[in-house]
């Protein structure tokens, strides 16, 4: 019970500070909770918690699975629902994306300050590659050569992004950019790399062709989240102090008018015709909320109940489905209708969800049950949950390669 309770502390100080708070954390919760807390918000992100669209490639259907309490990632085999061996990574791994190719997913370990590329043909992880202090939010350009991992510092301080080049898996200089920053998002042409400063109030744009940042757009408080719509042209960030979701013309990277929404907004999905965002509202706890927003007028709609702990969210590659995780245990996955939006029945997953992704053909969406030590398949056809797949300790976050 003492456990459960510490995480559910941490996970509440995730949403409000953002990865900074879980990076600074990690060893002091390890030794009070024995366990390193789920990861609630975002992606973040996330990607806390990122959709099918940022997990693709892969030279075999494989899902790879963040294990953050026993420092392994869990590859499972998607055709057979098997999950293999464990691969060793560092210290707390806690967010992983998969290269564009397939050949290469990358694991940000938090608590040994290093980034773990791991060969998908062998799944054998490679020297880990030292970057800045606290990794947490990790992405990859389009083309596949540049990784970005966003580096949370310790109490504000020393807040970097580090650019990996995937041809020498070798670390190049750190960036400057805002306090505490939480999650990356990288436009379609892989022309900028955007930073929601949790700390700060602000979202950096990093130029990928010289790896420079650009002034700092004024967002609100407590960004911990952006999305990009499918043309790039414009990035929504969700703020979770203010309740609000902040409109970016990416062309200009001016912030639009405040979009009110749910209280504690703390992740964005935007389905792939980009007409729609969908923003997970967190902040009451009691059956909470995801507020749609139309990218056309940027005037939100009525809020849509799912239920309790809502965290993430994941749009099918088709449009016609959201599903959101609800926090809890046991916890549970709502889909939502795109085309009406509404919400139908909650289906039970196992205890104190974290990440979800869903496989790129569409067919089965992939939950990670920290509080369980399972991965729960979800068959999109019929909105049932298969049986458990065993992985390691508090699985976390999930990448997927086709």
């Amino acid at each position: 019970m003492a456990v459960r309770t510490c995480w559910r502390v941490a996970m509440n100080a995730r949403t409000v500070t953002g990865y900074s708070a879980l990076a600074a954390m990690v060893a002091l919760l390890i030794a009070a909770c024995g366990s390193v807390p789920q990861r609630h918000g975002i992606e973040g992100g996330s990607r806390v918690g990122r959709t099918s669209s940022e997990a693709v490639g892969g030279p075999a259907a494989t899902a790879y699975v963040t294990n953050s309490a026993d420092g392994t990632v869990t590859p499972i085999d998607i055709a057979t629902g098997q999950a293999g061996s464990p691969i060793k990574v560092g210290t707390s791994p806690i967010a992983i994306v998969v290269a564009p190719s397939g050949q290469t997913a990358y694991v940000a370990n938090t608590g040994s300050d290093s980034v773990s590329p791991i060969n998908t043909a062998t799944n054998i992880a490679g020297a880990p590659i030292p970057v800045g202090s606290g990794p947490g939010f990790i992405a990859i350009t389009p083309d596949g050569k540049t990784v970005y991992v966003a580096n949370s510092g310790s109490n504000g301080s020393g807040s970097t992004v580090t650019p990996i080049s995937t041809a020498t898996d070798i670390a190049g200089p750190a960036i400057e950019v805002g306090n505490d920053p939480e999650y990356i998002a990288i436009t379609p042409d892989g022309k900028t790399a955007y930073v929601a400063n949790t700390g700060s109030g602000t979202v950096t744009p990093i130029s990928t062709a010289t790896n420079s940042a650009g002034p700092p757009i004024p967002v609100g408080s407590g960004p911990s989240a952006i999305a990009i719509t499918p043309d790039g042209r414009t990035a929504y960030v969700a703020n979770y102090r203010s309740n609000t979701v902040t409109p970016i013309s990416t062309a200009t990277n001016i912030a639009g008018p405040a979009i009110v929404v749910g209280s504690g907004p703390g992740f964005i999905a935007i389905t792939p015709d980009g007409t729609t965002a969908y923003v997970v509202d967190q902040g009451s706890g009691n059956g909470d909320e995801v507020t749609p927003i139309s990218t056309a007028t940027n005037i939100a709609g009525p809020a849509i109940h799912v239920g309790t702990g809502a965290d993430m969210i994941a749009i099918t590659p088709d449009g016609k489905t959201a599903y959101v995780e609800s926090n809890d245990s046991p916890g549970s996955v709502t889909p939502i209708s795109t085309a009406t939006n509404i919400a139908a029945e909650a289906i039970t997953v196992g205890d104190w969800p974290g990440f979800i992704a869903i496989s790129p053909d569409g067919k089965t969406v992939y939950v990670a049950n920290a509080g369980s030590g399972t991965v729960t398949p979800i068959s999109v056809a019929t909105d049932t949950a298969g049986r458990d797949i065993p992985v390691g300790k508090e699985p976390y976050d999930i990448a997927i390669s086709p």
